[in-house]
């Protein structure tokens, strides 16, 4: 994975966060870096648009999702896996 993709990944996580990308805790919840429901489902929107990808993220039920969101750590590993998986 290239910090190119990374940095960009963490710029639409932080954007929702209202903070710095270097500000994001990645063992943080997206709660507890001030994302809520709504800013968590644009920034999934805003990662597809951004690498062309699919996340398998239901918002309706996000428990019921085989996306993990629970931290900001796992997000960034899981849209870095689907983002490598696309090649």
């Amino acid at each position: 994975m290239t910090a190119d993709i990374r940095d960009r990944i963490l710029a639409i996580i932080a954007e929702q966060a209202m903070l710095e990308p270097d500000q994001i805790d990645f063992s943080a919840s997206p709660q507890d870096q001030g994302i809520d429901s709504l800013g968590l489902v644009e920034a999934i929107f805003a990662l597809e648009e951004t690498f062309d990808i699919t996340i398998p993220f239901n918002a309706n039920e996000p428990e019921k999702s085989e996306f993990d969101i629970s931290t900001m750590g796992t997000i960034l590993a899981a849209v870095e896996k689907l983002v490598a998986e696309k090649g």
